[in-house]
């Protein structure tokens, strides 16, 4: 990598153009040190181990080498926070079924009528919340079935509904705002 002035002093703008025109593996490099210590606290604070989190690190540099080829973007410290953030969600959807963790006996309840209270208690709230699904808009119904009953990402829903990625994400957003304020209401 040939640049005319210190890497200190060469833009985030610069080392994406530098990457995107030539593949230079080293200006990414450069580019992505300057955000490593950001991207290391983002995945401690989702994923709460350190393994975990320096191993999304790695990832997420790997991710970034096709995605910046791909992509257009303007604000890179942003868009990678925002990219190291789904990245630890998705991580953590992916292995929630693998993650048990065992409780003591003393913790555990014995008393069958208690856990038969909270069994109604819930299929009440399910019910509530079936209803108050059938109530939101068609997108918006269609992208949080899909999202949180069916676990689809992003791109898995916009590749279903043909919706753009930024309207999945506005239809779900909205879906659950809707969504809670329908299940206070008939709470």
């Amino acid at each position: 990598m040939l640049f005319s002035k210190p890497i200190t002093e060469i833009s985030d703008q610069e080392l994406i153009a530098q990457y995107r025109n030539t593949s230079d593996i080293e200006a990414l490099g450069y580019l992505y040190t300057r955000y490593t210590a950001l991207v290391y606290g983002v995945c401690m604070k989702y994923l709460k181990d350190r393994d975990e989190a320096k191993d999304a690190v790695m990832g997420i540099f790997e991710k970034l080498i096709g995605t910046l080829q791909e992509h257009e973007v303007t604000h890179f410290k942003s868009w990678l926070y925002v990219t190291a953030r789904n990245y630890c969600l998705m991580h953590l959807r992916a292995n929630k079924n693998k993650q048990t963790e065992e409780l003591p006996p003393f913790l555990m309840e014995s008393d069958g009528f208690t856990h038969l209270e909270e069994g109604s208690e819930l299929e009440e709230n399910l019910v509530k919340l079936e209803n108050c699904i059938e109530k939101l808009a068609g997108e918006q119904q269609q992208c949080v079935r899909l999202f949180y009953l069916q676990q689809k990402c992003y791109q898995e829903i916009g590749d279903a509904t043909g919706y753009d990625l930024k309207k999945v994400k506005s239809y779900i957003q909205n879906g659950k705002r809707n969504l809670k304020i329908c299940m206070e209401a008939n709470d």
